[in-house]
């Protein structure tokens, strides 16, 4: 009888909104609102399957990410699709969960000293924002990086808790990426996989060829580790080796400098992970970044690096490319210098809280220099600055700039100790490619800006994510080894 009485109210609820809806739609003369009474139909199974799809809907967005794209929805306003919507909407359910039963929340994460500081750049974000330029730009940024954190941090520790979920895990992200490889690979085989054909075939997946090799090398290593773990008599071990040969030709017809660096880099911190060397590698290459900072801007020694107007073009063959780089000519450098030359007056101008998370596009052209003037530097694409560390100094000042390096440093000798401290031989090597894979996109970084990417961006913040789930592993062990 109770459910009958449901029943009725739920049709006599639909119909009031029915006639209230096409009263209003022939009022306001806006027809869209007879689709009311469907959504007040539909949202409910909608919101009722999500709710007992969530893990399908985790893994779904590791298949999203290399086929998504961006979309703008109004001249300033863009999102990635279909990405982006699945992580708003996993953070979502995850503070509605949250709400209802607080003990979800996973312990290690809240003792981590990651985690510790992932909560201070947050709240430093906020800061920032109270004294940026432009606050609503700021807002979005801190939004977003919740939503980055939530569905790459938190929730790899609820769905990723075996051998089989991590294998899971690494072909739900190659898998999709392979088929945009080769999908690319046919197309620049119409440009005769020119250097300058490349930018050709990305689209709608990547916005160019550098944020397409930055995910493509990541996930080489990817590729490496699960055909490292997948037994030589098993069927699919010659199909990993010929993934594995047209990945590397196709990071090759990438042509992206940053991405081949970023390999040879990756290559050099599995050998420092395997000899306990992190830590005196982080000491040096911290010392050399502040001797190279201090000597560029002791007596103005960065102007030596101000370019030809009139030779620094855009080359469109790669030998000529190349050449033009190491005599410092070539067109993407030199817009970087102009870019960095910004930035760093822009530090010098606000160094406590910066201008204010993403609000570096709109503000740096007033502190350009005119001698590093190029011929793309009117910005159509409004990128930004083209190192993630001196944009996060000049975003959010030298806090976020420490707070960002302690973090990455953190990242790196957490690996190291798990690796050190396994026995298990799957979990030793998921450690070791999570390390090379930071280290990759840490990189990658100098010279790009692509951590609130959705594809790079996804992959830096999963690590962390990785990075804790292995720590639980790592007390099992120990703990069997114990009893």
């Amino acid at each position: 009888m109770l459910k009958t009485f449901h029943q009725q109210k739920q049709y006599w609820g639909a119909v009031t909104i029915f006639i209230i809806a096409g009263i209003a739609a022939i009022v306001l003369n806006q027809i869209l609102l007879i689709g009311l009474p469907f959504l007040y139909i539909i949202l409910p199974i909608v919101f009722s399957f999500v709710i007992h799809n969530i893990e399908k809907i985790f893994w779904l967005l590791f298949i999203t990410l290399p086929l998504s794209t961006e979309l703008n929805i109004t001249p300033s306003l863009g999102i990635d699709f279909p990405d982006e919507l699945l992580m708003m909407l996993l953070t979502g359910l995850f503070f509605l969960s949250i709400i209802s039963r607080p003990k979800l929340f996973p312990i290690v994460a809240l003792k981590h000293p990651l985690f510790i500081v992932i909560v201070v750049q947050l709240l430093w974000i906020l800061v920032c924002t109270f004294f940026a330029v432009n606050q609503l730009l700021s807002i979005k940024y801190f939004l977003a990086r919740i939503w980055f954190i939530i569905p790459f941090v938190i929730l790899p520790q609820f769905f990723i808790q075996s051998i089989s979920q991590f294998k899971k895990l690494a072909l739900s992200l190659i898998i999709p990426m392979g088929v945009v490889v080769v999908l690319c690979l046919v197309r620049h085989s119409y440009y005769h996989f020119s250097f300058e054909g490349i930018k050709n075939t990305l689209s709608p997946f990547f916005r160019n060829h550098v944020n397409y090799s930055a995910m493509l090398v990541c996930l080489l290593a990817v590729l490496w580790c699960v055909r490292k773990l997948t037994p030589k008599t098993n069927q699919y071990h010659l199909w990993l080796n010929w993934g594995l040969v047209i990945g590397f030709i196709a990071l090759f017809f990438a042509y992206s400098r940053g991405a081949w660096a970023a390999l040879i880099i990756g290559l050099f911190t599995a050998i420092i992970i395997r000899r306990k060397m992190i830590g005196k590698t982080l000491i040096l290459v911290t010392i050399t970044i502040v001797f190279l900072v201090g000597w560029l801007t002791y007596k103005n020694h960065y102007v030596r690096f101000a370019p030809d107007y009139q030779q620094t073009i855009f080359h469109s063959e790669l030998g000529e490319h190349l050449k033009s780089t190491t005599s410092l000519k070539d067109l993407s450098n030199a817009e970087r210098f102009h870019r960095w030359v910004a930035g760093a007056k822009m530090f010098i101008k606000k160094p406590f809280t910066g201008f204010g998370p993403n609000n570096f596009y709109t503000n740096y052209k007033n502190y350009t220099s005119n001698i590093f003037k190029t011929y793309v530097s009117d910005n159509p694409e409004h990128s930004t600055v083209h190192n993630y560390f001196l944009l996060t100094a000049v975003e959010q000042g030298f806090i976020g700039l420490l707070l960002f390096y302690l973090l990455l440093c953190m990242m790196l000798l957490n690996i190291q100790k798990l690796y050190n401290q396994f026995k298990n031989n799957f979990y030793r090597t998921v450690t070791l490619t999570t390390g090379i894979v930071i280290s990759m996109i840490a990189a990658i970084n100098i010279m790009s800006d692509m951590i609130e990417t959705d594809k790079i961006g996804s992959l830096f913040w999963l690590s962390i994510g990785v990075i804790f789930v292995l720590e639980l592993k790592l007390k099992e062990e120990k703990e069997s080894i114990v009893s």
